[in-house]
């Protein structure tokens, strides 16, 4: 009597073409092999946003003569209404065929099949991506960059008022450098909610000699937090090397004159509102949706500026016109807005929504911190932008040695 025998059958998270590929590669399936089913192995669900009921229909009909699907809104069958949104449900395989084939249909469905083949080109892993920073190259892809929080201001929610002087200011950014920081982002001006606006000049002397006083030969690169273009031309004139705008381009209209002509790299951040009103009860229908509009729309602004795309970067602004629940959820759905296309920052630091979710002060999140820092990671951000380099330096290594693998242990 033959004994029954039990095979181990489990589901696969499988997320992108590499992970169904090295499935393949350990079972022994041929090169040529890997290379025609490795886009048959990952499921992707798409959404688009406003289409009329003319493209949806078509879009449905192409999804499925490719064997996908496309959900949309009941209207959609009786040809009431004007626009729905859709998910289009499918292997890569089935979406690129169907992007195909939208590729030859009118009604301005072209754009849409180029939207779509960017989605899912964006969500499988970059390696190798160069982020120039002055003399520091950043590969991307390989390991999360550390960016250590320096304010030279009296009114930070965290730590302000710590770092006035010029000297304790480049002590604390070497400290940080030696905690294990790979970038340094110095803030003149506090954003916290409620924060007013520093003077222009104010913020310029309380950033421009701490970034001479690093000099040349400072370890780390030095990002600027600022939005405003008087400050940026002065920081790097004395030798930063990005900007950090908490504005997403949105403010000054002359900053991205001053990036594109510099040829730095800047973050694009989205906010809602300013930081003296951002919290005072933010609405939103979809945080998701209308953080990647805005953000869209940043990159977009970049572009017209002459800013090369490769010194982009994104950040979703946590905390900046946002409730706990809405931070939350952003953190929960992170990784929908690497279809952008762009690296990724984040800086959940010590931030409130940590405090009223654990119901902690400030000076106590650092675990809290650290759980989101650990997700972030797990969602593909790049870069992470902390108080507490030390313990989030050692956050960063062992979540990356689980996501992104290689062979790390030691002994």
């Amino acid at each position: 009597m033959q004994q029954n025998r039990h095979h181990n059958a489990r589901a696969l998270i499988i997320e992108s073409k590499r992970d169904i590929a090295s499935e393949m590669e350990r079972i022994g399936v041929s090169p040529e092999g890997i290379r025609i089913m490795a886009k048959k192995g990952v499921f992707r669900v798409v959404l688009l946003e406003q289409v009329s009921l003319k493209q949806a229909t078509i879009i449905k009909q192409e999804m499925l003569s490719k064997g996908g699907d496309a959900a949309v809104n009941a209207r959609v069958a009786s040809l009431t209404g004007d626009f729905t949104d859709i998910l289009l449900m499918g292997t890569i395989s089935q979406l690129r065929r169907a992007s195909e084939g939208l590729m030859r249909q009118p009604f301005g469905l072209r754009q849409i099949a180029e939207e779509i083949l960017e989605a899912i080109n964006a969500q499988e892993p970059s390696t190798g991506r160069i982020l120039q920073l002055g003399r520091h190259a950043l590969t991307l892809g390989n390991k999360t960059y550390i960016m250590g929080i320096l304010n030279t201001t009296p009114d930070s929610f965290s730590d302000g008022g710590t770092h006035m002087t010029v000297d304790a200011a480049v002590e604390h950014a070497w400290r940080l450098v030696e905690e294990g920081a790979d970038i340094i982002d110095i803030g003149g001006e506090s954003t916290r909610p409620g924060s007013a606006p520093t003077p222009l000049a104010e913020e310029i002397r309380r950033v421009v000699p701490v970034i001479e006083e690093l000099g040349k030969d400072f370890p780390a690169p030095i990002s600027v937090d600022t939005y405003k273009s008087e400050v940026a031309e002065a920081a790097l004139a004395a030798g930063a090397h990005m900007i950090n705008d908490i504005s997403g381009l949105a403010t000054d209209p002359r900053l991205g004159e001053v990036v594109a002509e510099a040829k730095v790299p800047i973050v694009l951040m989205h906010m809602k509102g300013r930081p003296k009103d951002m919290q005072e009860n933010p609405e939103y229908e979809s945080v998701v949706s209308e953080v990647a509009g805005f953000l869209r729309a940043s990159v977009a602004r970049a572009k017209e500026y002459g800013i090369l795309s490769e010194n982009v970067l994104i950040d979703p602004g946590i905390g900046f016109g946002k409730t706990c629940a809405h931070n939350l959820e952003l953190l929960r759905r992170l990784k929908e807005l690497r279809s952008l296309g762009y690296p990724i920052l984040i800086g959940t630091s010590r931030k409130s929504f940590i405090g009223r979710t654990l119901g902690l002060p400030v000076e106590d999140r650092v675990e809290g911190t650290s759980a989101t820092v650990a997700l972030a990671i797990a969602s593909g951000v790049d870069i992470v932008r902390v108080h507490d380099v030390k313990y989030m330096a050692r956050v960063a290594r062992m979540s990356d040695a689980i996501v992104r693998g290689g062979n790390v242990c030691e002994g």
